[in-house]
């Protein structure tokens, strides 16, 4: 397939969401910015990549076997080394679960963020935007963010046919997009990314994660 649910689709409501805004002529507090990985499926290679760049790095591992093996299969290291623009970033926000109409929102087990996305959601819920839900979610690019303490949310959507069709199949493509939810999807995402553009403060933070055992956190 040419990859319309995974993930054209999310991509294209996130460019719909800036349209949106700059059309309004809104000015949020901070910076709204896009971005659209690259090698999500090889390991996040893109987000993380941009992690580390900008946010936050964990040490080299010394072990030769280790450094022989692709970033994505060593060993996690600690500590978690914070850079400057660790402490700016507000919020970060993913869409990657196919072409289906936003519900909610994972908060990640942040629950600062629940009790604030909790009022995000009032004035979506005739679109259906109903829950918002403690549970963690991975295997996109919010996990770069959340591994390094950083609030990353991705979006809870009505999977249609992702799983059981679309998701690596030769049957992703164009007509399998459901126009209404991008249109009903882009107002939710723009809505999401001016509330936490336009707070006064950031977003509620977890701990910075911390090795298991030290007794200051949980390993991620």
């Amino acid at each position: 397939g040419t990859g319309a649910t995974d993930n054209a689709a999310g991509s294209a409501v996130v460019l719909e969401a800036m349209r949106i805004l700059e059309t309004l002529g809104v000015k949020p507090k901070r910076s709204i910015r896009v971005a659209l990985w690259s090698g999500e499926e090889q390991g996040l290679l893109g987000s993380r990549a941009y992690v580390k760049e900008h946010f936050a790095t964990r040490p080299e591992p010394t072990d030769e076997a280790e450094l022989a093996l692709p970033p994505r299969w060593r060993k996690t290291t600690w500590p978690v080394q914070p850079k400057p623009e660790h402490a700016r970033l507000a919020a970060y926000f993913n869409l990657d679960n196919g072409g289906g109409k936003v519900h909610g929102i994972y908060a990640q087990e942040n629950l600062g963020a629940k009790m604030l996305f909790e009022q995000f959601i009032e004035p979506l819920k005739d679109l259906g935007v109903t829950t918002v839900t403690m549970e963690n979610t991975g295997s996109t690019d919010h996990v770069s963010f959340d591994g390094v303490g950083l609030p990353g949310f991705q979006f809870i959507q009505d999977p249609v046919e992702y799983s059981s069709r679309t998701h690596h199949t030769t049957a992703d493509t164009y007509e399998r997009i459901q126009e209404e939810d991008m249109r009903k999807n882009a107002v939710i995402v723009a809505s999401f990314v001016y509330h936490a553009a336009n707070r006064d403060q950031l977003l509620p933070r977890k701990p910075l994660p911390r090795a298991a055992g030290s007794g200051r956190g949980s390993q991620f």
